[in-house]
């Protein structure tokens, strides 16, 4: 049998293609076992557990509602004359808005005025008559008929001139509508009659709506497992209210609950309560939305977080608490109340703790991290 041999070149080629494998494979098995080994530090940020006095607020979105309103009406038939405002004008009490046609109530009051001197002048007579014929029969002249006659005639024109009085009383009054003040201040709106158009007494229609909105009421629902805290907080102080319009970057509005309603929506669940505010700089207007801000209290020993380092799980609220050894510990929470950047918690951490704020979602419990410094600090 013959035997084929192998060139020695090819021999020695075959012997170090394999050695090449054996040691790419030993460099990927040993690249694939770095992979396996101790990840890097989770870099995150990190804030304090203080305990601090936190204000007990409430916030809900309310409603401003003019403080008073009032819908101007003709209280006489006649023709409008004149307006002495323009559509949207801040008015005060007592400034003449509207003039009706004066000349048929000025006739009328000087008819009525007319009638009472007649009848003055009738009565002035009668009662001297009266008089008269008084002694006439007690001389026996005069009849005792004729004098009865004549001091009925008299009692009946005083009476009737009591009638003219307020006659001329009235008809002063109905001359007086014709010129239309404001009632109150505030700021009037669309004007719905113009100079020339006849206008009805009390007519459905008012010619003119005047809204107060300095003061003005801001008026907001809470539920009604609050409204013993609000009445317990009444009781012992006034109770500050602040609201702000959305999209407006300046300082609220500042004033104080006034009001309580004497009863609670069972549609909804909740009360409604109202706020006064000054709101001298107009800021504040009837049917606008606005946030609302109710300060009941202050709570002197709260325990705070930051708010970005709640976070919200499966079995209810927990933050990862830092520990010395920088791991992280993920800790249950039970949260009081949120007021915008802080958090108040009722138990799961006490002051002194450190509570991770960002980078929540790539930490697991006992994970390792690596707190970046804060805006100021040095690394």
């Amino acid at each position: 049998m013959k035997r084929h041999v192998l060139p020695r070149a090819l021999v020695a080629a075959v012997t170090v293609a394999l050695a090449g494998c054996s040691a790419g494979g030993e460099t990927l098995a040993s690249s694939k076992s770095g992979l396996a080994g101790p990840s890097a530090a989770v870099p995150v940020a990190a804030a304090p557990v203080v305990q601090k006095p936190m204000p007990i607020t409430v916030e809900v979105v309310g409603t401003a509602e003019a403080y008073s309103t009032v819908a101007i009406r003709a209280q006489v038939t006649g023709e409008l004359t004149a307006v002495h405002f323009k559509d949207g004008d801040d008015v005060v009490k007592g400034q003449l808005l509207l003039s009706l046609d004066q000349r048929p109530l000025e006739a009328a009051l000087a008819q009525a005025e007319a009638n009472l001197q007649r009848d003055l002048a009738q009565a002035a007579n009668a009662k001297s008559q009266t008089e008269r014929y008084r002694d006439l029969a007690q001389r026996g002249i005069a009849t005792r008929e004729q004098l009865e006659q004549l001091t009925t005639n008299a009692a009946a024109l005083d009476a009737t001139v009591a009638a003219d009085r307020a006659a001329v009383a009235s008809a002063k009054v109905q001359l007086t509508y014709a010129t239309i003040a404001s009632p109150i201040s505030g700021r009037t709106g669309k004007l719905m009659v113009h100079p020339g158009n006849l206008v009805r007494a009390n007519d459905t229609t008012p010619l003119v709506v005047i809204n107060q909105i300095a003061p003005v009421h801001v008026s907001f629902g809470v539920p009604e497992a609050q409204l013993p805290e609000f009445r317990r907080s009444l009781a012992q102080h006034p109770v500050e209210v602040e609201a702000r319009p959305p999209n407006d970057s300046g300082p609220p509005s500042r004033g104080r609950v006034s009001f309580i309603d004497n009863a609670v929506d069972q549609t909804s669940g909740t009360i409604e309560i109202r706020g006064t505010f000054p709101n001298a700089d107009h800021r504040l207007w009837p049917g606008q939305f606005v946030n609302v801000t109710v300060t009941l209290g202050t709570e002197q020993n709260a325990t705070v977080v930051a708010s970005p380092a709640v976070q919200n799980g499966q079995q209810g609220q927990y933050v990862f608490v830092t520990k010395p050894d920088n791991t992280v510990e993920l800790r249950p929470i039970q949260v009081s109340r949120t007021a915008g950047p802080e958090t108040v918690v009722r138990s799961g951490v006490k002051a002194g703790e450190t509570v991770v704020t960002e980078g929540q979602l790539r930490l697991i419990p006992g994970s390792r991290i690596a707190i970046k410094p804060r805006e100021g600090e040095k690394p």
